[in-house]
């Protein structure tokens, strides 16, 4: 398990975040997750065959396609997906890999750190985000939709 200065050292320092299986659903937790990280400064690179366009950046069929370089993967794809995507990751450069929460592939993650890669599983980007630098508060999620304050 990553320890919370690793994780806050990573968010510290990368902020180019290629998202695998970003939708363009807004219902969708990947499209949470990417909305929130660009909405705090991260350049967001969508990573599905599906879409041409999704949060206003172009969206690429696979990590392999991507003309720029990547800090972090982020993946919201099943477990079983995980191990090519992880070979691209390492292929392109990157210099994580991050399985979104439920998604854990031991073997992949191996194949990562051996490589050079660091590992982050089961975790959210976005929880993590908001719990180490601001964006969650003791009801949760501080949208700033609703405020006491008058305006």
């Amino acid at each position: 398990m990553e320890s919370i200065e690793t994780i806050k050292r990573i968010l510290n320092e990368y902020k180019t975040i290629a998202v695998v299986g970003l939708s363009a659903k807004w219902n969708r937790p990947s499209h949470f997750a990417a909305k929130y990280m660009k909405e705090h400064g991260y350049k967001i690179i969508p990573v599905n065959p599906a879409y041409e366009e999704i949060l206003g950046e172009r969206c690429y069929p696979n990590l392999l396609d991507i003309p720029e370089p990547v800090d972090i993967v982020d993946i919201f794809r099943r477990p079983e997906d995980v191990p090519p995507i992880v070979e691209d990751a390492i292929q392109i450069g990157a210099n994580v890999v991050w399985m979104q929460l439920t998604v854990e592939h031991e073997e992949a993650a191996q194949r990562a750190r051996e490589a050079g890669l660091e590992v982050v599983m089961n975790r959210c980007v976005k929880i993590e985000h908001g719990r180490l630098f601001g964006g969650i508060n003791f009801l949760g999620v501080n949208r700033r939709l609703i405020s006491s304050k008058k305006s």
